[in-house]
């Protein structure tokens, strides 16, 4: 008999049932099923919270108050909600947490749990759902929430008893927030919110199987320490696992031991500051030449918290065809599901980097270094020959990548930056000098336009709450995907969340416009935006004298209208102007709306389902194309191994 999907479950459930408010346990203080969740969270440790009320959750707003312990921060879309909890939890390293109603309320979060579950970020959700009698009814704004989130959560819970709300809630944090993070759902039906039970604190956890494993087991820290030990092209290909256990330094330590180069995928940007002269930067799809060129050359690739996404891999069985691999990850269903290593490690990534460093310690002590000073030849070939770099507008605009540049100079080293997603997300992690981990927010798996906005916002409130404010958030959006989500901005300046966006406003939609130069012989389909026509140095007085074609919106105009400060910049000395002032306005949004070139094209560029070593520099520079070497270098061979005085880079 084939079993039920999660849809046929929930919606199997029977249509009588026996009080089931009905209460065994009379230890604790008496109270309704709301008032213990709110009680939970406070007894949790949560201090923020995010969401928008409605009618099947409305017995949990009543209960939220003046004398709450934690704040409640008011969205204005259920979506943003999820997103802003998200910004807060990385910023923060804490759980994010949101509470929304049933029906459309839950399904507009939908998108968030999705998003927070591909790039593994620790969040409750919090969704209210129709009395136990009517589930499986089509009653008023039912949905089945737990079957929809199913694929795209970590776990769910459908909560039908006051009496398991304090237990549900325990396990819930409890799972977002270990083993590989990610988002949990808890789907709280009226009957449980109504009902009255016994509170009691702390809750014993009933989480049977769920044990994850944080260190190395066996024989594999050695096997991996031999490794090291016989190569002479190794790369550390560092993902956002490595930066959810907060690895940053184990990693630098681990580069500064072994002498191999740094790449990282999106997520993980700003792990080790750009500064650091092992950091290739990132790879793949528009990743630098060294750290695309230094993956597909190496002999050894050391997969840390990184899941061999396509965005990374390219063709997958022509990406590091040379290398053997290694892989530390601590979620045991990434290990081989795209490509088999020769050493598996399952463990938290920060604990099995603090094993794995004395174990090559004590290979070397023994076996000596290999000479990496070729292997870095070659790689300093790559980077002094082909540099980021950008073509110059012809129109007289900006250079979207010479504003984030700007944005970086001009920013203070602790701001927490944050994108949404297009050509500009590209350019951000591209042109931004990181200088610290957990201060770079993106959407990275789902890649969902809208989220800049929410998740900035998210940041700001965990900026004021763990650092006083002394974190500035710095949103880097595009006029397409900040409209997705624009009509938060009332959140931000009625929460007093000083975000200071960046709009690179090029009026059309950014990398779908690219793919549609590059793959679809230049038929712009629906791309063109009409928000920003106005360009070049006359484009202020283009505007005033009504000469330019009506831009909708004037994001100007549209900003003021929320209480936000905006600015418009058309030249590079207003870009500099604008940021300066920006800079200095920390009691409410602000806008700036820049003037960008809407034919930059984001380089370099590996095309969809192609081999990394296609990567396109500029238009007709390939330089990975056939094996080709690193400029002034030979072919990489293996040269011998030295002793402890080796060269170190």
């Amino acid at each position: 008999m084939a079993l039920p999907t999660p849809l046929q479950a929930f919606s199997g459930v029977p249509k009588t049932y026996a009080a089931t408010d009905k209460q065994t346990i009379i230890d604790g203080e008496k109270m309704t099923g709301a008032q213990a969740l709110v009680r939970s969270l406070e007894d949790l440790g949560v201090e923020d919270v995010f969401g928008i009320p409605g009618g099947a959750i409305l017995p949990v707003y009543h209960q939220i108050n003046d004398d709450t312990k934690f704040r409640f921060v008011l969205m204005r879309h259920e979506q943003a909600a999820g997103h802003a909890a998200e910004g807060y939890a990385l910023a923060t390293g804490k759980v994010g947490v949101c509470i929304v109603t049933s029906g459309p309320g839950a399904t507009n979060v939908v998108t968030a749990i999705a998003d927070a579950n591909m790039d593994s970020v620790p969040m409750v959700v919090i969704t209210g759902q129709v009395g136990v009698n009517a589930i499986g009814t089509d009653a008023f704004q039912e949905a089945d929430i737990v079957g929809i989130t199913y694929p795209v959560s970590k776990h769910s819970f459908l909560v039908t008893r006051a009496q398991d709300i304090p237990r549900v809630l325990s396990e819930a944090y409890y799972i977002a927030r270990t083993g590989r993070p990610g988002p949990v759902v808890v789907d709280l039906t009226k009957t449980a919110q109504t009902g009255e039970m016994y509170y009691s604190w702390p809750q014993r956890m009933i989480l049977p199987g769920y044990n994850p494993t944080t260190k190395a087991h066996g024989r594999v820290l050695s096997d991996a320490a031999k490794l090291f030990s016989k190569s002479y092209r190794p790369v550390l290909y560092v993902g956002g696992g490595a930066a959810r256990s907060n690895a940053g330094a184990q990693v630098k330590a681990l580069a500064d031991l072994t002498g191999a180069p740094i790449v990282t995928t999106l997520p993980a940007r700003g792990i080790v500051p750009d500064s650091d002269p092992k950091n290739l930067g990132m790879l793949g799809m528009h990743g630098t030449i060294a750290a695309t060129g230094a993956v597909q050359r190496a002999d050894l690739l050391v997969a840390i918290g990184a899941r061999f996404d396509d965005r990374v891999t390219g063709k997958l069985d022509a990406f590091a065809p040379t290398a053997r691999v290694i892989h530390i990850d601590i979620d045991p269903a990434e290990i081989g599901k795209n490509r088999q290593p020769d050493v598996p490690i399952v463990g938290d990534v920060a604990t099995v980097l603090d094993d794995l460093i004395p174990e090559i310690e004590r290979t070397q002590a023994i076996q000596g270094k290999p000479n990496l000073k070729p292997w870095w030849d070659a790689i300093n070939g790559w980077r002094e020959q082909y540099p980021m770099t950008w073509a110059e507008p012809t129109d007289g605009s900006l250079a979207p990548q010479w504003v984030i540049k700007k944005l970086s100079e001009l920013a203070d080293p602790d701001t927490i930056w944050v994108t949404g997603v297009g050509q500009h997300q590209m350019w951000a992690s591209q042109f931004i000098d990181f200088k610290n981990q957990h201060s770079w927010l993106s959407s990275g798996g789902l890649g969902t336009m809208g989220y800049g906005l929410p998740a900035a916002i998210g940041a700001s409130v965990g900026s004021a709450r763990e650092f006083d404010g002394k974190k500035p958030v710095w949103l880097i959006d595009g006029d397409g995907s900040f409209q997705m989500t624009s009509e938060e901005l009332a959140a931000a300046f009625l929460d007093h969340a000083p975000v200071k966006i960046a709009i690179l406003n090029n009026s059309v939609y950014g990398m779908v416009r690219q793919w549609q130069t590059l793959f679809y012989q230049n038929h712009y389909s629906q791309t063109n935006l009409k928000d920003g026509e106005a360009h070049g140095t006359e484009g202020e007085s283009q505007l005033a004298a009504g000469e330019a074609p009506l831009e909708v919106p004037d994001f100007i105009k549209l900003a003021e209208a929320y209480g936000c400060v905006g600015i418009r910049a058309f030249t590079e000395q207003e870009a500099i102007d604008a940021i300066k002032q920006a800079n200095e306005i920390n009691d409410r949004p602000v806008l700036i709306d820049f003037r960008v070139w809407k034919d930059a094209m984001v380089w370099p560029m590996v095309a969809a389902g192609a081999s990394n070593d296609e990567v396109t520099y500029m238009p007709g520079i390939k330089p990975l194309m056939g094996g080709a070497p690193a400029p002034g270098t030979e072919p990489v061979g293996d040269p011998a191994v030295i002793d402890n005085a080796a060269d170190e880079h």
